[in-house]
C-alpha cells in the first residue's frame, strides 16, 4: 500500500455531485489519502455525447481521469453510460464508471446499474439526446441538467433513496480496491 501526504486529487469535472462523491470516498481511506485536497477540473468532453456502450463509458472515464491528472497525484474520472443487458425492457441499463489515473496505471470500478424508461434509452441510442435532454423533451422533468441537480436523475428515480453522489461513490470504491490492495493485484504468484 502506497501512503502519500498532502496530496492533490483532480476530478475530471466541475460537477458538484462528482466532486462530492470523490471527496467523500477518499475520506474513507485516510492511510492512502491523508489530508487530500480534491479539486474539480474543467476538462474538455463531448457536449452531448452520452456513452452508448461499456467501451465508450470506460473511455470517457479514463479520458477524464487522465485530463484531471495534470498537476495532481491522482486523476479521477467519472462517466455514466449505457450497457447492453439481456432481458431488460429496453435492452440496456445505465451504469457509472470510475477511472483513477496515477500517471502510469488506470484503475477501474463500476457502479450499480439501472434501467432508464424505454423512450429515454431509445432517444439516447438514436443520438437525439443525452439523458437530461431526453427527460426534458419527454416532459419527465423541467430541469435542464439533471446530473447537476441535487441527487441527479438516479435521485429522482429512487425518490432520493440513492442520490447521485452515493451512486458515483460505489464506482469509486470499486476502483480504489486496486490501490488499497495493491499487493494482491501486483503480485506475480
Amino acid at each position: 500500500m502506497i501512503v502519500w501526504q498532502h496530496m492533490k486529487i483532480g476530478v475530471g469535472s466541475k460537477n458538484k455531485t462528482k466532486i462530492a462523491a470523490v471527496r467523500d470516498a477518499v475520506t474513507l481511506y485516510p492511510n492512502l489519502f491523508p489530508e487530500a485536497e480534491v479539486i474539480g477540473m474543467d476538462v474538455a468532453v463531448e457536449e452531448f455525447g452520452h456513452p452508448k456502450n461499456i467501451a465508450e463509458t470506460i473511455s470517457g472515464a479514463v479520458s477524464r481521469a487522465k485530463r484531471a491528472f495534470d498537476g495532481c497525484d491522482y486523476g479521477f474520472g467519472l462517466e455514466g453510460g449505457l450497457i447492453e443487458v439481456p432481458q431488460t425492457v429496453s435492452g440496456h441499463m445505465e451504469t457509472g464508471a470510475c477511472a483513477i489515473y496515477d500517471g502510469t496505471n488506470v484503475y477501474l470500478g463500476l457502479a450499480p446499474s439501472f434501467e432508464w424508461p424505454k423512450n429515454v434509452t431509445e432517444m439516447i441510442l438514436r443520438g437525439e439526446a443525452d439523458a437530461s435532454q431526453a427527460f426534458k423533451k419527454l416532459g419527465l422533468t423541467e430541469h435542464e441538467k439533471l446530473g447537476a441537480m441535487d441527487g441527479g436523475i438516479i435521485g429522482m428515480l429512487t425518490n432520493s433513496r440513492l442520490p447521485r453522489e452515493d451512486f458515483s461513490r460505489f464506482s469509486i470504491l470499486m476502483a480504489l480496491i486496486h490501490l488499497e490492495k495493491a499487493e494482491m493485484y501486483n503480485s506475480t504468484a
